[in-house]
């Protein structure tokens, strides 16, 4: 069971809280689980209880008031959802004969489900792993799909079910190219060209310098597993999600 939970916008999306059965799955074992871009509670029947909510509930209240932030929750009325007099999160219940029109029902979990899919035969179609895969490869593909829902839909997801958030976008800072970068991708050319030997056709050299596909997707699998035991912040999970995506792009021609 997944909670979703953005704003009006789409600017901004809650990190995905899945709920499962097990409350100590093997696969998450020595993973630093606070500095995820996802997070996981287990219960019985992998359903959002009470306490759970209770937890998720405080969690976005204190992320709220470390941020100088106020926030107006919309959720649907039921037994999990209990009611907290909360510093910075005021909780607003929308009657049950007008639950279908919650932003969330209006395509927007759709959409995630249908992201979620291309991903999960995506990774079967690269046979990174045997058999299939693991809770944790799932809970990272959901997080990848989570960040694929675009914010346009998520805004027309709001105004399909009565509400009018703000036109008005947040700047989105220019992304530049660290000059280190510029210098590595030199100094990889050169190395390729100086490694060149002497009566070597281009194409073995080629075969020589480039990894398979399926070495390039081990050496990835790795770097993911040093980064959910060292990583020291969840941002560092994206630029890893991006590079994944580079890959596959590569991959596919």
């Amino acid at each position: 069971t997944l909670l979703l939970c953005a704003n009006a916008d789409g600017s901004e999306k809650v990190p995905l809280r899945a709920v499962g059965e097990s409350a100590r799955p093997r696969c998450l074992q020595g993973v630093n689980l606070g500095q995820m871009p996802w997070s996981y509670r287990g219960a019985g029947r992998a359903a959002v209880t009470a306490p759970l909510f209770t937890e998720w509930l405080r969690e976005l209240n204190e992320g709220a008031r470390r941020r100088g932030r106020s926030i107006l929750l919309l959720l649907a009325e039921h037994e999990a959802h209990p009611y907290l007099q909360l510093s910075n999160v005021r909780m607003v219940f929308v009657p049950p004969a007008a639950c279908p029109a919650l932003p969330l029902e209006r395509g927007i979990a759709g959409d995630l489900k249908g992201h979620y899919r291309c991903r999960l035969l995506r990774w079967l179609a690269a046979e990174r792993g045997a058999g299939q895969p693991t809770l944790l490869d799932a809970l990272h593909m959901l997080a990848q799909a989570w960040g694929d829902v675009r914010p346009a839909l998520i805004t027309s997801g709001f105004r399909a079910a009565g509400f009018s958030p703000s036109t008005a976008e947040p700047p989105v800072p220019g992304r530049e190219q660290p000059e280190h970068r510029t210098r590595m991708d030199r100094e990889l050319e050169r190395d390729g060209d100086e490694g060149t030997a002497e009566g070597e056709d281009s194409g073995q050299a080629l075969a020589r310098l480039c990894p398979s596909e399926r070495e390039v997707w081990g050496s990835l699998a790795t770097l993911r597993r040093y980064l959910e035991c060292r990583a020291t912040s969840p941002d560092i999970f994206q630029a890893f999600y991006e590079l994944e995506d580079a890959v596959h792009m590569v991959s596919a021609g």
